[in-house]
């Protein structure tokens, strides 16, 4: 009875510190954190998934080396890595950044991005064909 009772405070313990952080970046390497993004991204709305995935590929391209990029992006959470997209935008913006001048604010890019998201999922046709291969029987 003892051994059962060390291995369930034992199971209890591994499992509470290995599925902490899921709502942070995981920064150990580019890799883990592409991984952290993914799992994050699926969690959040869509208006909240286009802001956090533009400051993500923000701050990667501000910062090229990896070791920068991961001290930067590490056990940070969405919000915390849109404030730093935020400010890299205003950073860029500044310094003439072509890409950037088309906007006004941070907010403007952001619903530009999302609006094109937004035809993106409406243009997706289906072919009528399809139709006629439905795997639904009739009885």
């Amino acid at each position: 009875m003892r051994i059962l009772s060390i291995i369930i405070i034992s199971f209890s313990i591994f499992l509470s510190t290995g599925c902490s952080g899921g709502n942070e970046i995981n920064g150990r390497s580019f890799k883990t954190a592409l991984k952290s993004v993914k799992m994050m991204k699926g969690r959040m709305p869509q208006e909240k998934r286009i802001a956090f995935e533009l400051s993500f590929w923000a701050i990667r391209t501000a910062y090229r080396k990896n070791t920068e990029f991961l001290d930067i992006v590490n056990g940070k959470t969405s919000d915390e890595i849109i404030e730093v997209g935020k400010e890299i935008f205003a950073k860029r913006k500044a310094e003439g950044f072509e890409e950037y001048q088309q906007y006004a604010n941070w907010d403007e890019m952001i619903a530009k991005y999302t609006q094109d998201r937004m035809n993106q999922n409406v243009k997706r046709q289906h072919d009528p064909r399809d139709t006629e291969n439905s795997v639904l029987y009739k009885l």
